[in-house]
């Protein structure tokens, strides 16, 4: 146990020559170790499932931890070229990013998905190619689903519940600079209670202290429908702490973001830069 009583993670480094990383002491198993000790070759075992091959590539391997226990675990390989290799001179692979994003979640005993392990090749300084691995969040869905498909009696008790995670995950610092619809899953509980866990971990910086605007902020990429951002945000603050500078806040900054999106897509500025290999 850590001194404000949460519990430290026990990991152990690995070196299989070219590739450097960690690995979860709960995963650290001679079968799982094996499946990744060629990580340029997992993308061709026979049990790996392929969900996306974009900016970034994500998969499903299925692996035997031992003769009973079988596990599903996320492959997520960072793209690594154009600005983003040219910044892992000076910074950390986006895998080591992910893989102590998801450890700090861990032990504050905040939900994401279990990080099993992480990998990265570098050359010259330079990043060439990062894994990052996490157990795979099973029964759970995108919040984003749930907030076109709810009816407004099963939305407000579904918003209600997420403003106070992610009220919970501000108070411990937690600033997921992609905090959006995508990146968060939704899972029912057997007694029903609702689990939240946050993905894309790569993306979380621990702060001191988070003000209440920089709070409000952090929640406008998320796509709450416009009646209820008002009562998602008096959710999020509580009628006592809540400031309709806040609300202005939020609104303003919603606004602009929801701008900045637009005119991206209208430019087209994602595919230009892929087709330039500068992102």
């Amino acid at each position: 146990m850590t001194p404000d009583g949460t519990e430290k993670s026990i990991t152990r480094s690995l070196d299989f020559g070219e590739y450097r990383g960690e690995v979860l002491s709960a995963f650290d198993d001679p079968t799982f170790i094996g499946a990744i000790s060629r990580p340029e070759e997992i993308w061709s075992r026979p049990e790996i499932e392929l969900l996306t091959d974009k900016r970034n590539k994500i998969g499903v391997l299925r692996n035997s931890m031992s003769l009973t226990l079988t596990r599903d675990i996320v492959v997520k390989e960072f793209s690594s070229r154009g600005i983003t290799r040219l910044k892992s001179l000076f910074q950390d692979s986006k895998a080591a990013r992910a893989w102590r994003g998801a450890l700090a979640l861990k032990e504050m005993g905040l939900g994401t998905a279990l990080p099993a392990a992480y990998l990265e090749k570098r050359r010259h300084g330079f990043v060439e190619r990062s894994f990052f691995f996490a157990a795979r969040v099973s029964g759970a869905q995108e919040i984003r689903g749930l907030f076109r498909s709810l009816a407004e009696a099963e939305l407000r008790p579904l918003l209600s519940t997420l403003a106070a995670f992610l009220s919970r995950c501000h108070d411990h610092g937690i600033l997921h600079r992609d905090l959006s619809d995508g990146n968060i899953l939704v899972k029912e509980g057997g007694s029903g209670s609702t689990g939240f866990f946050l993905l894309d971990t790569n993306r979380i910086r621990i702060r001191k202290k988070l003000s209440a605007y920089r709070r409000a902020k952090n929640l406008i990429r998320l796509g709450v429908p416009p009646s209820f951002q008002n009562f998602f945000l008096r959710a999020y603050f509580g009628e006592k702490r809540f400031r309709k500078t806040h609300w202005l806040w939020y609104k303003i900054n919603k606004a602009v973001f929801t701008a900045f999106v637009s005119l991206k897509k209208k430019l087209r500025l994602r595919q230009v830069a892929r087709r330039l290999r500068i992102q």
